[in-house]
């Protein structure tokens, strides 16, 4: 079923000089307008295509593809700020997405990124942005389990470390340490799930636990010693940020991975750095 919103397979119906029509279902005819028509466009050939409102309040269609759909949540740059309208985000398509004053937790600045959940006004039915994040999350209980791997998009700094939303659904915590200090506001990261709670909040770590993240960091290691001709100039007593940014991985990690390797006799530390053994 085609939504206002959303990405849907539409077939055509029919051509005219400004484009072709297409069947969107209980949304009724559809313009795709004439620049986005496909070469080899006739009747019954479907196209994906995105549904929403154009600067006229009329359904129109278009294959270019935005940042989120109605549901969705995604990091967007503020274009303009309107003064007793709202601020105009970039979302990918070539009419940019409204994030009215009422839906801003705080107000925002031409040129800064903002993370916002992509909804449907109740009052226009238009599609608009929201910073309000805590207000669009599903009520279903998160389908994921310990040790599995996600994406995190980053979208509130609290006491105890980052808000981020999990796969594009879920409300989830990045518990603030080290490893999470140089992380910010709209970036999207790997994350390993802790536990599902209760309350439907998804606790989270930059790493995978125990042997899990050991073994393929130590690999890792070994392959860079490999390629730098057997020594790097970093160790256990370099800085978090600079280990997160050459290896991708916490300090905790990455001791625990130089550790196994200097038990197996596969490195030596040269303090500074690090050594394969012979």
């Amino acid at each position: 079923m085609t939504a206002l919103g959303t990405v849907s397979q539409l077939p055509m119906v029919r051509r005219t000089e400004a484009g072709v029509y297409l069947d969107a279902g209980a949304l009724g005819e559809v313009l795709l307008p004439r620049r986005y028509v496909p070469a080899d466009a006739g009747p019954g050939k479907l196209v994906e295509a995105f549904v929403y409102r154009d600067s006229e309040d009329r359904l129109v269609a278009t294959t270019e593809r935005p940042s989120a759909c109605v549901g969705g949540f995604a990091c967007m740059t503020v274009r303009d700020v309107v003064p007793d309208v709202g601020a105009f985000l970039d979302w990918g398509l070539s009419k940019d997405l409204l994030l009215p004053y009422r839906e801003q937790g705080s107000p925002v600045r031409i040129g800064q990124r903002v993370v916002v959940a992509v909804c449907l006004d109740g009052r226009t039915d238009r599609i608009i942005a929201s910073t309000r994040i805590d207000r669009h999350f599903g009520t279903d209980m998160p389908a994921l389990k310990e040790g599995q791997e996600v994406a995190a998009l980053v979208w509130a700094r609290t006491d105890l470390g980052w808000k981020v939303i999990v796969d594009g659904a879920w409300r989830g915590l990045l518990f603030g340490d080290a490893s999470t200090a140089a992380l910010r506001v709209g970036q999207t990261v790997r994350a390993w799930v802790r536990q599902v709670r209760e309350d439907r909040k998804v606790d989270l770590a930059l790493d995978p636990a125990g042997y899990q993240r050991v073994a393929p960091l130590a690999e890792q290691v070994m392959a860079a010693l490999a390629a730098s001709g057997g020594r790097l100039e970093i160790d256990d007593d370099s800085p978090p940020a600079a280990i997160r940014a050459r290896f991708g991985a916490s300090k905790k990690a990455f001791k625990q991975a130089l550790g196994a390797l200097f038990r197996e006799r596969k490195i030596e530390f040269t303090k500074p750095g690090i050594r394969a053994t012979k």
